[in-house]
């Protein structure tokens, strides 16, 4: 069975939130190992030795060897739990991998002939990916390291379907048991927006024009409170009378 990746781990015997956080204050990322014939296995991997090896796309998608002490095991990486904002993994988890039992994993998808098609050549098309990868079922001698697609012969408005992939034989595209989604497609750019029109221009000072009449509304109103001020002038007479 070829293996692309050799990750050396240690086995912990300890468990828990306590054990795993001073576990990655030692520099180490908690693990387990699991699947196959055997028994869980609770394990430990340096964390500087698992970031670099993170930032290789081949790591999430081909059989790893998972080396303790004398003994090897090969695998698969399942999940990696990252920190909500540091650049930290916390945990894996690892499937382990037998000769004659078909595995579940996603395969990259590798694009290629974006610029000599058609769509985006001539057309002034771009390139929408709807799908970065797939997952397959198959044996591990089976197990591709990407799925290639071309799409050199794309025109404006088309799509590559999953059921049009080039599935290596002995691999099983499980997506496709559900729905023939589209994988990658040309469209059209997304038009820019017009600019205001003359009239659109002219809109402004016809709302001022009829702001002007509501202000002189609102004078008539503030006028209108005026009478009870004349009431009160009505009064004085009254009180020079009242001095005679």
């Amino acid at each position: 069975m070829k293996t692309s990746f050799e990750l050396i781990a240690e086995f912990r015997e300890m468990q828990g939130k306590g054990a795993s956080r001073r576990l990655r204050h030692e520099g180490l990322v908690p693990a387990i190992l699991y699947g196959g014939q055997a028994a869980a296995r609770t394990l430990a991997v340096s964390h500087q030795k698992l970031l670099i090896m993170l930032e290789n796309e081949r790591f999430y998608s081909t059989i790893l060897n998972i080396k303790v002490g004398d003994e090897s095991q090969a695998a698969i990486l399942k999940d990696v739990q990252r920190h909500p904002y540091k650049n930290a993994i916390t945990h894996i988890d690892l499937q382990r991998v037998e000769e004659n039992e078909r595995i579940r994993i996603s395969i990259p998808l590798h694009f290629k002939g974006a610029a000599v098609s058609p769509g985006v050549k001539t057309q002034g098309g771009i390139v929408s990916h709807m799908r970065n990868d797939v997952e397959v079922s198959c044996l591990p001698r089976d197990l591709p390291e990407f799925i290639e697609v071309d799409i050199s012969g794309l025109s404006l408005n088309e799509s590559i379907h999953l059921s049009q992939l080039k599935i290596p034989e002995g691999v099983q595209l499980l997506e496709l048991v559900k729905e023939d989604a589209a994988v990658v497609a040309i469209h059209s750019p997304r038009a820019e927006e017009a600019e205001p029109t003359a009239t659109a221009a002219t809109a402004a000072p016809a709302d001022g024009a009829a702001a002007a009449p509501a202000a002189a509304a609102g004078g008539d109103a503030t006028k209108k409170a005026d009478p009870a001020k004349k009431d009160d002038a009505k009064k004085e007479p009254a009180k020079k009378d009242a001095k005679k």
